[in-house]
């Protein structure tokens, strides 16, 4: 036989190429092996690809690295246990990876690791937001040292993402050991509600350690770790948490070069009812409580205030709202929770979020009430001081407009820390309802009375009684701030909403001069 006659390989008809595509792209759109996947319907839990299709506009979404396997794994799944891609929400791009828990249950392998770094160099180079829906087992134990090198390599880029788009976390199944550190890095994360859990170790190991009994919602639950300040939200399902995520990146730039959305901008330019209920809204008694989210109402654009990280710190609300259709940052104390005295985690609650407006150039607006710092023992001990260092420092540092309102109470280092005029606020207004001082009219009473042999005695309080009358009366007042020029004013509250609006409009092309050349600050850690 020459070699002319002998069988030439057959080659493959382009018909049949794409037939092998068609199967290929098949099997990949839900890759995982049967049982695992039997195991996930019967828990009614979407697939990987079916959340990022409910979370992004519809018909937008663009997968990359479908065909991905595991290097030199004939048995390995398309994918590598995590789905990536593009796509748009209200019609801005953005970055969203899923975890894929029919793939050796979302555990992060090399190309799984590939895969979501490319998508961070993605998000980077066209600067728009990346949203990571985890539920993952963590480290794959069979991949050893390349697991740890794409966690380590994939917190490394959060870093270089974090002040230069925004990063939203989804946690939609058990989010463990070292899987929690790249959520945890992220400006938001939103948890399901008795689905969705994060802890660096669980109950089990803790139990064989430590001796421990705790339960799993205990420990690593989604109220809890909103109570600790690690989860901003808690909803009751991932439909609640596709549509909290889209509100969220309204109020948000695509990166920290760009300009937030603006939303119907010059509505209500007169006063309003809404305005003219501000003139009766704070009680007489400085004693009686009343809810900040009903000034807040009526203070920005279409009555919308849209709270972050709600159950943790819950002394300081933290918000966003909008001014003349523009994006706002809220810090405003919440006199409905310990009258709004403001403790360790109102502190760190309120010290990130103003690092986070700064970052992405949103006005900062300060609503004040409170008494002052939270006294005690365990405040102490857990770090009061430096966790307040912690946000006068934020305060300091941010340099968008900051405009500030004093409703009631503003003592002791509190008055400070919240928009004073002396932290670099721009503009400070006050109600005449305001009381500014050192420390309340009760409080310096009680340091008066202390001096008499017998505090108890009626002459004894009868002076305590008169003392409280003549410093409400005198001295915890707005009118000595505003004489020696630490307020701008003293104005009616009707007055508040269209003077922010005016206040943020002359400061809109702020600009700052003649900061300390370092390489950065350092916080009080």
């Amino acid at each position: 036989m020459t070699a002319e006659s002998a069988p030439q390989p057959k080659t493959a008809t382009t018909a049949e190429k794409l037939a092998e595509l068609r199967e290929k792209l098949e099997l990949a759109k839900d890759p995982g092996d049967e049982k695992a996947r039997a195991r996930r319907d019967k828990k009614g839990i979407p697939s990987a690809r079916a959340r990022i299709h409910a979370l992004l506009d519809p018909g937008t979404f663009l997968e990359i690295g479908a065909l991905a396997k595991t290097p030199g794994d004939p048995n390995a799944f398309f994918g590598d246990g995590v789905v990536t891609g593009h796509g748009t929400i209200n019609g801005r791009p953005v970055g969203v990876f899923s975890h894929d828990q029919t793939v050796f249950q979302g555990s992060v392998g090399e190309m799984f690791g590939r895969k979501v770094a490319r998508l961070m160099e993605w998000v980077a180079m066209v600067g728009c937001p990346i949203i990571g829906i985890n539920d993952s087992a963590g480290a794959r134990i069979q991949d050893t040292a390349t697991s740890l090198a794409w966690y380590a390599e994939l917190g490394r880029r959060h870093e270089l993402l974090r002040g230069l788009v925004p990063e939203i976390s989804l946690i939609f199944g058990k989010c463990a050991g070292g899987a929690v550190y790249s959520p945890i890095q992220t400006d938001l994360v939103v948890a399901v509600r008795d689905q969705g859990y994060m802890f660096v170790t669980g109950p089990d190991v803790i139990k064989d350690v430590t001796g421990e009994d705790v339960s799993l919602d205990e420990l690593g639950g989604a109220d809890a770790q909103a109570r600790y300040g690690n989860i901003h939200q808690v909803v009751e399902s991932e439909a609640a948490a596709y549509q909290y995520v889209r509100d969220y990146l309204q109020f948000l730039p695509a990166n920290t070069f760009d300009d937030p959305p603006i939303i119907n901008p010059g509505l209500e330019p007169e006063i309003t009812p809404h305005d003219l209920e501000l003139d009766s809204i704070v009680p007489d008694s400085d004693n009686m409580a009343y809810d900040m989210m009903e000034i807040l109402l009526r203070m920005f654009d279409d009555g919308d205030v849209f709270q972050v990280a709600e159950q943790g710190g819950p002394a300081i609300i933290t918000a966003f709202a909008r001014v003349d259709g523009r994006p706002v940052g809220v810090i405003a104390n919440q006199p409905m929770h310990m009258s709004g005295a403001i403790d360790n985690e109102a502190s760190d609650k309120a010290a990130r979020f103003v690092r986070f407006c700064d970052s992405y150039n949103l006005p900062l607006v300060f609503v004040v009430d409170t008494p002052g710092f939270m006294p005690g023992v365990e405040q102490e001990k857990n770090g009061i001081i430096k966790r307040g260092g912690r946000f006068l420092n934020a305060v300091v540092e941010a340099d968008v407009p900051k405009v500030t309102f004093t409703i009631r109470k503003s003592y002791g280092g509190a008055h400070a820390v919240m928009g004073s005029k002396q932290l670099s606020a721009d503009l400070n207004f006050a109600w005449p309802t305001a009381r500014i001082a050192v420390i309340g009219a009760e409080g310096a009473a009680q340091l008066l009375v202390k001096r008499f042999p017998d505090p108890t005695a009626p002459e004894v309080q009868q002076i305590r009684k008169e003392f409280i009358e003549g410093y409400n009366q005198g001295m915890a007042v707005p009118w000595i701030a505003a004489e020696r020029g630490y307020i701008d004013g003293v104005i009616e509250p009707h007055q508040t909403r269209l003077l922010l609006r005016k206040s943020l409009q002359l400061l809109r092309d702020k600009q700052i001069q003649g900061r300390v050349q370092r390489k950065h600050g350092l916080l009080p850690i």
